[in-house]
């Protein structure tokens, strides 16, 4: 029986009292229960206080923080610390020093930087991980397990490491004439006579090597996780889960196959504050390892949603300002609430903010905790301690939540792998943009999100039948998509044939699964289905202006424009919908349009700005008849809970405040008022309301 998480969405903070510089866990512990914290998130990080010294262990210093919470109705995830390497172990066995070249290895001094394939760092971890569950598997608080803790930070270069991918090369392909065959190696006098001549990484300027390098490296983190999974549950009560913390932004891992092995999927979700959740919002941001914008915001919580097609856990999120010590921006008043909500709202099931209280110390001292450095409630506590009964409010009806999908965006961790090394797009200076991937699906993610959709993002190997497909998400975006067999590709042509609206953005299908580019007319297999094809492409690096070839087709908005990239696209029997005002691109299509079977297939040639790629999507996706024309500044979300309810969340992103009137009779659920149709729902600056539909 798999285990269960709570009947209600879980609300705490990674909690680190051994960091804690005078003794006040009695008080912590009150201060959260008077918040209403649900859970703590303990001991990942600490191996060296686990094992101060090889084979002494100090195993019983966290159990007065499980007995206090226990005490307090909070319960507890324990981690495991295995990320985190002790000095005396770099010490005694130099040798598991990760490499990120051949021969170099990576310094010791922060985390991760151990090869975890290493006989000896497996023992020892095994070994730490044995007795810390085992002295706590049995203890009330604790609800599950954290294996290891945001994986994936580093391509391995070691020796051993290396050996283990020629193998895994060898088990593949067979015979090194194949592998000659199918990466292509007589290119540069690359070809094979044995498996001892396969050249290390460090030089490798193939393709084909890069993505099966990179497709190894995820398998040795998802390895990792699986035999501490594995381990865990040797102990683990069959009600107790066990999940990892994940960054999305980690070059190492796949996410889909990794949460394979874990009950739940937990991750990060972290995001600039204050004007970065304004909306509207005219900006196009850098995104890095925390989000810039509401939309994206959104999207790293349906990015976790996508790892299990499941509701999910925020491990680690904003509490006070989240950043290093020169990028200082905390939550305007209200923010935090609406930030929590939008992460439900797209299925999240913990709400755990990074950090209890603002370390003195460390390399994350200025990384904000819910408590400043003085250690006295503020701001932050006392917004939070009103989300905490909030939650406790809306109770079960806000748990294991689906969100709604209008449309579907497809993800692809092959092709981000082999675009981080071989971009297809460019930084404004022409440099290449490792972000190259992102930068081709998340505008259409975007316009979804500005044109008041939600979007249902799949991995491509989570598609499945194209008819089930179609009826469930009646239009799919395959945007980038570099990396794809000819069974995908045919996927994507019978998802259309079925009845489903697919859209095409530039470079989909050009490679087959060895990132060898096609010998087909581009779009490769779905050409004749969408009526037009390509062979020339151009980067572009100013902004072009898109036009309507027929505005009663395709209305395209003032300020519509192509940006980054143009496809030389030939309409053979597709409509054309939009032009490029250009004296050169101006001789191609930017969108076209055909139907195909009981579908659609759209190719959008270039990658939209906001205002082409908004417009993009209302055109596309079905209109719904209820809750439209609001404010500017407000989002509705909605959901359908456990039990068959419909919530919808109503945010407005501004510090204007904005009234909703409501289509349906509904009832506030977080201060039970109800709301009859037509009534108005008033909101204010920074402020969310959650409704559930009666």
């Amino acid at each position: 029986m798999a285990p269960r998480l709570p009947a209600t969405v879980l609300f705490g903070a990674a909690y680190y009292h051994e960091y804690r510089p005078a003794e006040r866990l009695d008080t912590d512990l009150d201060r959260m229960a008077d918040a209403g914290f649900t859970v703590i998130r303990v001991g990942e990080s600490v191996w060296s206080t686990w094992e101060p010294e090889n084979n002494r262990f100090d195993l019983d210093w966290l159990e007065p923080v499980l007995d206090g919470a226990h005490e307090r109705a909070i319960a507890v995830i324990l981690g495991t610390p295995t990320y985190a390497v002790p000095p005396w172990l770099a010490r005694l066995h130099p040798e598991i020093a990760g490499e990120r070249g051949t021969g170099r290895p990576i310094a010791w001094g922060a985390r991760q930087e151990a090869d975890f394939t290493h006989p000896a760092f497996r023992y020892h971890a095994e070994r730490v991980i044995r007795r810390i569950v085992a002295r706590y598997a049995g203890h009330p608080a604790v609800i599950g397990y954290q294996v290891d803790n945001e994986p994936g930070l580093e391509l391995l270069h070691n020796h051993a490491v290396f050996q283990r991918f020629v193998d895994h090369l060898r088990h593949t392909y067979g015979t090194v004439e194949r592998l000659n065959e199918e990466w292509g190696l007589v290119y540069w006098s690359h070809r094979l006579s044995t498996w001892s001549d396969l050249w290390r990484p460090d030089g490798n300027a193939q393709p084909q090597y890069e993505l099966a390098w990179r497709r190894f490296q995820a398998l040795q983190t998802e390895e990792l996780i699986a035999w501490q999974a594995e381990v865990v549950r040797e102990y683990a009560t069959p009600e107790q889960f066990v999940t990892t913390c994940l960054a999305y932004d980690r070059p190492a891992y796949d996410d889909r196959r990794l949460s394979e092995h874990l009950d739940v999927t937990a991750g990060n979700a972290y995001y600039v504050m204050q004007d970065g959740l304004a909306v509207p919002d005219e900006r196009t941001p850098t995104q890095t390892w925390t989000t810039d914008g509401t939309w994206a915001l959104y999207l790293s919580a349906d990015r976790m949603y996508s790892s299990k097609q499941a509701p999910f856990l925020v491990t680690e999120t904003n509490a006070s300002s989240i950043g290093f010590s020169w990028d200082s921006r905390p939550a305007y008043d209200g923010q935090w609430r609406q930030a929590a909500w939008a992460l439900v709202a797209r299925g999240a099931r913990m709400i755990g903010y990074w950090h209890w209280h603002t370390l003195h110390f460390g390399t994350e001292t200025y990384w904000g905790g819910i408590l400043p450095h003085s250690g006295r409630p503020g701001r932050t506590y006392t917004e939070l301690a009103e989300l905490g009964r909030e939650l406790r409010m809306a109770g079960d009806l806000v748990a294991d939540l689906t969100p709604d999908a209008d449309v579907a965006v497809v993800f692809d961790m092959p092709t981000r792998w082999i675009m981080q090394r071989y971009p297809a797009l460019s930084h404004p200076d022409g440099t290449p943009d490792e972000r190259a991937y992102q930068g081709l699906v998340e505008p259409f993610y975007r316009g979804a999100f500005d044109a008041g959709l939600q979007v249902r993002v799949l991995h491509t190997a989570q598609l499945g039948d194209p008819a089930a497909l179609a009826r469930r998400h009646p239009v799919m975006v395959a945007s980038g998509l570099y990396v794809a067999g000819d069974e995908a590709l045919d996927l994507l042509r019978d998802y259309a044939l079925a009845g489903g609206h697919l859209i095409l953005g530039p470079r989909t299908g050009y490679a087959d699964e060895e990132a060898r580019a096609r010998a087909d007319r581009m779009p490769a297999r779905l050409s004749a289905a969408a009526g037009v094809w390509y062979d020339e492409f151009s980067t572009v690096h100013t902004p072009i202006e898109v036009t309507s070839a027929d505005p009663s087709r395709f209305a395209a908005p003032a300020g519509a424009a192509a940006t980054r990239w143009v496809d030389g696209l030939h309409a053979t029997d597709a409509t054309v919908l939009a032009t490029y005002r250009h004296p050169h691109f101006g001789r191609w299509p930017a969108v076209t349009t055909r139907a195909a079977g009981k579908g659609r297939i759209t190719h959008v040639g270039t990658v939209p700005n906001v205002a082409l790629a908004t417009a993009l999507m209302q055109w596309a996706a079905p209109a719904r008849a209820a809750w439209r024309g609001l404010p500017a500044s407000v989002t509705c979300t909605g959901a359908t809970a456990a039990g068959g309810r419909r919530l919808r969340f109503l945010h407005n992103w501004s510090w204007t405040p904005a009234a909703v009137a409501a289509p349906v009779d509904c009832r506030d659920v977080l201060s039970g008022k109800p709301v009859p149709a037509g009534g108005q729902v008033e909101l204010g600056a920074w402020d969310v309301r959650v409704l559930v539909e009666e």
